[in-house]
């Protein structure tokens, strides 16, 4: 329950540091001491970024569980459980923050950028040779070196620095999620793609939306919704309107009885394809080829 799930300032202190907390470490320095697990908790008031620069770990975040590889940052808002294990060689930071402090003054570019990065609870990972992971890296490490010099008390660097942290994660955060996107739209997109030349090759076979879906790796339910979303139709309305299209074409330009092409058409009662037609474009096949032929 989560009741009974401890609830720390940091990890192992019961000590409230309060909402001006602005404390940073190694996450070598504390799951040492704990053989590389630091077991589920939760920070009330308190907003924490774990930066994984190298090296892997497994977090759970509330019912989430992942593997990650650094660079890597877990946000983790307040009050959401979380969990990890490090191995010895993983290399990063355990930044825990105040908001109120974060956000004071005129900052509301950072408050904007705190409110999006810990709007929930996830895992950003990032490319290591990328430039703006290696500042927000350089970041950490500033902090992390400010924070235990000895007059480190009341400089203004500090917020300085985590500010910074905070404004330069939250627009990787933003990239990496329109480049999601980006990615997500062509894969749609060839997947419908990959649809309509099936369709082609096959439609005059009559073949099941499962048959399509099947050889497309996706279940019926899926290709509908791609469907949907690249045309605004169904699969089937789809291939039904490809079909009508071409009784449509073989009803102007070739003259042979209906009944004969409705056979070529896939059909195996003329009737049947009749009421198809006349469904699908509001005439019947006869109505349909005298209405055309007059023009």
């Amino acid at each position: 329950q989560r009741s009974l799930i401890p609830s720390f300032a940091l990890y192992g202190e019961a000590a409230a540091l309060g909402a001006e907390v602005l404390h940073v470490e190694q996450i070598q320095s504390r799951s040492s001491l704990y053989h590389w697990e630091i077991d589920a908790h939760v920070h009330q008031g308190l907003h924490q970024i774990v930066w994984i620069n190298a090296g892997p770990a497994e977090v759970a975040l509330d019912a989430e569980r992942c593997e990650v590889r650094g660079p890597a940052a877990v946000i983790v808002p307040p009050g959401v459980v979380h969990a990890f294990r490090f191995a010895p060689e993983t290399d990063g930071y355990v930044l825990t923050l105040g908001a109120r402090r974060l956000v004071e003054g005129d900052t509301s570019a950072v408050g904007d950028a705190l409110q999006r990065l810990f709007a929930a609870p996830r895992v950003h990972t990032f490319a290591a040779d990328d430039p703006p992971t290696q500042r927000v890296h350089a970041l950490f490490d500033q902090l992390a070196a400010e924070f235990h010099m000895p007059d480190m008390a009341g400089t203004p660097v500090l917020l300085w620095l985590a500010r910074a942290i905070v404004w330069r994660l939250d627009q990787l955060a933003s990239r990496e999620a329109q480049q999601d996107h980006a990615k997500s739209a062509r894969r749609q997109q060839d997947a419908f793609t990959r649809y309509t030349v099936l369709l082609e090759a096959h439609y005059l076979e009559h073949w099941p939306v499962s048959r399509y879906a099947s050889l497309l790796g996706l279940t019926p339910e899926r290709l509908n919704r791609l469907t949907r979303a690249q045309a605004g139709r169904s699969a089937l309305e789809l291939l039904h309107d490809r079909v009508a299209r071409e009784a449509c074409r073989r009803l102007v330009y070739i003259a042979a009885p209906i009944s004969k092409l409705a056979f070529e058409l896939g059909f195996d009662d003329p009737a049947y394809f009749c009421r198809f037609f006349k469904r699908r474009i509001g005439t019947s096949p006869s109505a349909y080829r005298e209405q055309h032929a007059a023009q």
